[in-house]
């Protein structure tokens, strides 16, 4: 009993040793970026949402739509992101770059919009860094993002 304990120990000790290396090198990358105008398409893996394609059933989340005349939604969006615990890491060109970083091993993510004015949408792709599974953060990152601005233009149009 007493080598199992100790087996179990340094098992804890290995698993912590990772998580912290994970984190340290989640850091040490930037967002992808646009590719050929658009949003970086999703890797293989659950960690990762966008909208920019459709065809990509398992990561696709719809995107955000602007109302016909709204001119402020990437301040309204910038205001959201920032009390949502973003920091905004890049600004150019109708593409934003966003990192949040997790509470407890400190892992960061990107959140990445690309506006799309011509069509009236906001292209959104947020992903983990780094591992294989984020148990869903990255989705419920967007579907808060997009509920916060829906209530935003709601209380603006009142």
């Amino acid at each position: 009993m007493k080598i199992f304990f100790i087996v179990l120990f340094f098992a804890a000790i290995v698993m912590i040793a990772i998580l912290i290396s994970m984190s340290v090198m989640s850091k040490n990358w930037n967002a992808p970026g646009l590719i050929d105008k658009k949003l970086t398409r999703c890797p293989d893996k659950p960690n990762c949402v966008c909208s920019e394609y459709k065809d990509d059933v398992k990561h696709y989340v719809e995107p955000i739509f602007i109302p016909d005349n709204m001119s402020n939604a990437e301040e309204i969006l910038k205001i959201i992101i920032t009390d949502m615990g973003g920091k905004i890491v890049s600004e150019k060109d109708k593409y934003i770059a966003v990192v949040f970083t997790s509470s407890i091993f400190k892992f960061a993510d990107d959140l990445e919009l690309r506006f799309d004015t011509d069509n009236g949408v906001i292209h959104i792709r947020s992903a983990a860094r780094v591992g294989y599974s984020d148990m869903g953060v990255n989705k419920k990152r967007v579907e808060t993002l997009k509920k916060l601005f829906a209530g935003r233009i709601d209380s603006n149009r009142n």
